[in-house]
């Protein structure tokens, strides 16, 4: 199949699923328990509808906006994503300068596959950098000095991995920690001869941002030093507080569902939070990041900028979430579905342009001529108070 006939990322996903093997695809679309936090996500959105206004001169209508004093070609980057090279060797970068080249962010993970350095190089002045605080403040602040050093302007500290979730298919493929593969799985990797081929010419995957503090751990050390250093039931607002105190630019508090800690999160000085359940990935019970956004920015009013991720999968979606009171947007799995169907060449330039000409079609039938006309009046029924 060409990239002239991919026209959605429903069927970049179905294509992914066909192409990579189904640990992979299994750790890429799964999440929590019994994944019912990830179904929400995408129920709640369905259950979105938008109403039009009509008559609205939108001749020059574009999906450009501002955050963080920076111009972006659109309201969306591309989310943190930890070993992103699984799909395919080079996945990072390929990302990386694809939001360089089309203007959007590129949010590199602590968990990623290529280093700070490395992806500074390509997304330049897109890049922005997500930290897991960890149990070592050490380490978490020689990566921040390391960010610093490398350029970034905008660090994402995730805080919703008080301890690792227990996916199952994860569990069931053996892509655990530590590395426990059945033998079902390596079957299945062998009936995937062109993802193995990629892979074995490849770099072996592993967390790039910590090879300096590996030292001569064996590899099961190793591994439970890097569960360590992405987890930490220890972590509070203190921790966020000396973080703020830290960092001279701005500050991105990500992983928050409740109100109450949007509010604290502003009181320390936080310039933004990304309302997020992990993508369903953390704890299964959790709500929905669309179904408390309207809430939080109620509490928060205009004073924080508020993105969103987890369940977003298009154009339409991304409407949504600016109507209910979102600034911007982050996408992950979608991106790298992309890549898995169509490449590292084509994949990551070819879901940016669907996912920004989508948005656009919605907004102009939606009757705006720019991203921040959406709010309140175009949900149907309409909920709370506009912008």
């Amino acid at each position: 199949m060409a990239a002239a006939r991919i026209f959605s990322t429903a069927q970049m996903a179905a294509r992914a699923r066909k192409r990579l093997p189904r640990a992979v695809y299994d750790f890429i679309e799964g999440g929590a328990g019994a994944e019912q936090a990830v179904t929400r996500n995408r129920a709640r959105f369905s259950e979105i509808a938008l109403m039009p206004q009509a008559l609205r001169d939108c001749a020059a209508a574009h999906t450009e906006v501002t955050l963080f004093g920076r111009r972006y070609g659109a309201p969306f980057g591309v989310a943190p994503m930890g070993f992103a090279d699984l799909v395919c060797p080079g996945t990072d970068r390929a990302l990386a300068a694809a939001a360089r080249a089309q203007n959007i962010p590129y949010v590199l993970s602590t968990a990623a596959t290529t280093s700070i350095e490395t992806i500074a190089g390509i997304a330049q002045d897109n890049l922005w950098f997500q930290l897991y605080p960890g149990a070592d403040e050490t380490i978490a602040a020689g990566l921040m000095r390391r960010a610093l050093a490398a350029g970034v302007t905008t660090l994402v500290v995730t805080i919703d991995i008080p301890v690792p979730a227990r996916r199952v298919r994860d569990l069931t493929n053996g892509l655990a920690i530590p590395l426990k593969p059945s033998l079902a799985t390596i079957l299945d990797v062998a009936r995937h001869p062109g993802w193995l081929w990629r892979a074995a010419r490849g770099e072996r995957p592993g967390m790039a941002n910590f090879v300096a503090d590996k030292g001569s751990m064996s590899g099961l050390a190793h591994a439970e030093f890097v569960s360590r250093q992405l987890s930490c039931p220890a972590l509070d607002w203190a921790r966020i507080e000396a973080i703020r105190k830290a960092w001279p630019h701005h500050l991105v508090i990500k992983g928050i569902l409740n109100p109450q800690d949007a509010l604290t999160a502003e009181r320390l000085g936080a310039d933004g939070i990304v309302v997020s359940n992990h993508g369903g990935r953390q704890l299964d019970s959790a709500p929905s990041s669309i179904e408390v956004l309207p809430r939080i920015r109620e509490a928060c009013g205009d004073r924080l900028a508020l993105i969103l991720d987890s369940g977003v999968r298009n154009g339409d979606d991304i409407a949504r979430s600016l109507a209910s009171g979102a600034d911007f947007v982050l996408l992950g799995r979608p991106f790298l579905f992309a890549v898995a169907a169509l490449g590292l060449s084509e994949g990551p330039k070819t879901i940016i342009e669907i996912l920004r000409a989508e948005l656009l079609n919605t907004l102009i039938h939606l009757g705006c001529a720019d991203p921040t006309e959406l709010g309140s009046d175009h949900l149907w029924p309409r909920q709370g108070a506009n912008r």
